[in-house]
């Protein structure tokens, strides 16, 4: 599979798309990984009703094959000079669709939307049984996975229950979808990292939970099959790009940036910094149960290998920085890290960066968001110097939680997305955590992981070895000590302020 299609005698490319929460990239790399080609198109999300949060599956299509047409032709390359695809994206947003015409039911339903999140609530605090015999698959219940919000719409979409008892119903998150759009309706399919996303999978018995599913009426016939992450899952319609070309992996977008970063060894931490922060760990060949909301996912399966990932995660990192530039804090986000440097402290400001709930150790959807502490002499750069400070201080928090829940020694810390940019987050982390950190030069690792994966399926590359020695080291953030001090003990007291601040914040949306 490693030699040239077609007999042309032609330099090779990988082709990658990550289809993220704010943005569709796509990247045509070579052989030393570097980007040879790019383009990009922005995701535009719709807000139908208070908390619902979708998108549009027909724009989402068009822009997926705009930004691939876009980078081959930036890069100078043909099609046929394409040895394969790989496709990274969000988890856990889904929609259905009609098996027959392939015409969707309804928009995609956001890993961001909420009109489950009552539901949520109920299930979580029903009996402690009920969630021990789910252990195997759901711990803590949350509004990013699936389960419910899919429970929403087969009770409120009647087209959708009626497809299901016809047998005419196909359910797929965003990857799930472009496979079967790519190939012409021939592939329902997933990958065990997008599956074990959704919450509806069964990551110790790797399948769909026949438990889960049955408690909460799921319908087992309407999921896709899933398929190892680095697998041909078929080839692209040739009406579509002109040409077939192998797609080699679907990847869920945290998993493929643990995998573009490189951490494949046991202890190793990705850190990516992009709408939200998702924190993963590397638990190797095992599965990790939480009680705190830890959640285990499968990291990658590529041969008979699986590789397990817990993760938390806080939903509101990119998204409270572009809240505080449309409030004109600051015109250029580079700007904000000057800012919080130019001021010693926030003037005991706090702000809870909750505008989708608090998520993992908290699990509270009905969390606000606030400021709290102003003063007449608060200014722009307190306000700014308290947003920054609110992302490093809920790193502090998922990071002890993993390492409580886990018990496992922390081999190195890898950080990547648009917001690890900044430097005053990324050296208040390093404080806190009292670790050193290491920044990719590279931000977009989940594009660059799709493509390892797809390039190792047709001898690209030959071995995850080789992929190291491309992974290209940027920034190092190292703590600051103070004289027989810890970096993270001067700190300690905003971040109990902090701490204090973000109780106050919870059940502010709960009903009475």
């Amino acid at each position: 599979m490693g030699t040239p299609r077609n007999g042309i005698n032609k330099e090779r490319f990988i082709l990658s798309v990550d289809v993220g929460t704010t943005s569709i990239k796509c990247h045509v790399y070579d052989k030393k990984a570097e980007i040879r080609g790019s383009s990009c198109t922005e995701v535009v999300p719709l807000y139908p009703e208070e908390g619902h949060v979708e998108l549009d599956p027909d724009t989402l299509w068009k822009s997926f094959i705009s930004v691939v047409k876009g980078a081959v032709n930036d890069a100078g390359v043909q099609m046929h000079q394409i040895e394969a695809l790989g496709i990274s994206t969000q988890r856990a947003t889904f929609t259905t669709w009609n098996r027959a015409t392939g015409v969707p039911f309804h928009n995609f339903i956001s890993w961001q939307d909420q009109r489950a999140a009552d539901l949520v609530t109920s299930w979580n605090r029903s009996c402690t049984l009920k969630k021990r015999s789910l252990a195997a698959s759901v711990i803590v219940f949350s509004t990013q996975h699936v389960t419910f919000r899919l429970v929403w719409v087969l009770k409120h979409y009647k087209q959708v229950a009626q497809a299901v008892a016809d047998g005419n119903c196909c359910f797929g998150t965003i990857d799930t979808w472009l496979l079967f759009k790519l190939t012409k309706g021939l592939v329902h399919a997933t990958d065990y990292s997008n599956a074990s996303s959704t919450g509806i999978f069964d990551s110790y018995q790797m399948c769909w939970s026949q438990l889960l599913c049955s408690l909460v009426s799921l319908p087992l016939s309407i999921f896709p099959k899933v398929e190892n992450t680095g697998h041909e899952f078929g080839s692209t319609d040739p009406s579509i790009f002109g040409i077939s070309i192998p797609i080699m992996s679907v990847m869920a977008d945290q998993q493929a940036a643990m995998f573009g970063e490189c951490c494949y060894s046991v202890g190793d931490v990705k850190i990516t910094m992009g709408t939200g922060t998702f924190m993963d760990i590397n638990t190797g060949s095992t599965p990790h149960t939480s009680v705190n909301g830890l959640y285990p996912l499968v990291g990658w399966k590529i041969g008979k290998e699986v590789m397990y990932l817990a993760e938390g995660n806080a939903a509101d990192t990119g998204t409270a920085i572009k809240w505080a530039q449309a409030l004109d804090l600051f015109s250029d986000v580079e700007h904000t890290s000057l800012m919080a440097y130019s001021v010693s402290d926030a003037n005991g400001v706090c702000f809870v960066p909750s505008f989708s709930g608090l998520q993992a150790p908290l699990n509270d959807p009905k969390a606000c968001a606030s400021f709290m502490g102003l003063k007449p002499s608060t200014t722009k750069s307190h306000l700014v110097r308290a947003i920054l400070e609110s992302i490093a201080f809920r790193n502090k928090q998922l990071y002890e939680t993993m390492l409580r829940e886990t018990n496992i020694p922390v081999t190195k810390i890898r950080v990547d997305g648009g917001v690890s940019s900044n430097d005053f987050i990324m050296q208040l982390t390093a404080d806190l955590f009292d670790r050193k950190i290491e920044r990719c030069r590279n931000h977009e690792m989940s594009c660059l992981g799709a493509a390892f994966v797809a390039g190792l399926g047709v001898g690209y590359w030959q071995t995850c070895n080789e992929l190291k020695k491309l992974h290209s080291a940027g920034d190092v953030f190292c703590p600051k000590r103070a004289p027989s001090d810890s970096a993270a003990s001067e700190h300690a007291h905003d971040l109990q302020r902090w701490e204090r601040a973000l109780q106050r914040s919870m059940y502010w949306y709960k009903q009475p």
